[in-house]
């Protein structure tokens, strides 16, 4: 049965709620007594949106910072149409997770439920879908005005262009390095701009 505007309401906020818990104390602090406390709710509203409780709220949690991957990247990522945009969107991600350093949310959540979980595994492949489709959109639009050759395969281009920030982001989460991920970025930029009308 579809949630009314106000149980829906009552849903995210529990969800903010334990996001910001998590953000602040990590995910092994978190209680189910401090979201409930912090987010006014109810133990019986608690397991009535979430009745697997807490790993159905880490997966709810998941979602939700999954989103904001992707929001937090707007409006750069979806406007990828001139080279100072793609750098634009360069700086903004590279700035996104210096910010975090070892303290992403998504991947704390994702851990905690465990890698080969087949929620965790559907949670992250959304993720990385939506990812690759906005930056492909953003390397055909260049490859319509001469700014991207137009051998270059669009979808593979930003498959690899998303699993060398992965790659970067892994490495700045188990290192506290920012360099990998600034690297592969502005290598993947220079690979599309090589292939354009007068390369770099």
């Amino acid at each position: 049965m579809p949630l009314t505007r106000k149980g829906a309401a009552t849903r995210q906020r529990i969800i903010e709620g334990a996001a910001e818990q998590i953000r602040e104390q990590g995910v092994f602090a978190l209680r189910l007594e401090d979201v409930m406390a912090r987010t006014a709710t109810s133990k019986s509203q608690l397991f009535h949106y979430f009745p697997d409780g807490k790993d159905a709220l880490l997966l709810a949690v998941a979602r939700y910072e999954a989103d904001r991957v992707i929001e937090d990247q707007q409006p750069e990522l979806g406007s990828l149409t001139s080279w100072p945009a793609w750098h634009q969107w360069r700086d903004k991600v590279v700035a996104r997770y210096r910010a975090q350093r070892s303290d992403c949310p998504l991947h704390t959540a994702l851990a905690q439920l465990g890698a080969a979980n087949d929620a965790t595994r559907t949670v992250a492949g959304e993720l990385l879908d939506r990812w690759q489709r906005q930056l492909a959109t953003g390397v055909r639009h260049m490859q319509e005005s001469g700014e991207i050759g137009p051998e270059l395969d669009a979808d593979r281009e930003a498959a690899a262009l998303l699993a060398g920030i992965q790659g970067g982001v892994l490495i700045l989460l188990t290192t506290g390095s920012d360099r990998y991920l600034e690297s592969a970025l502005d290598l993947g930029i220079a690979h599309l701009r090589a292939s354009g009308r007068g390369g770099l």
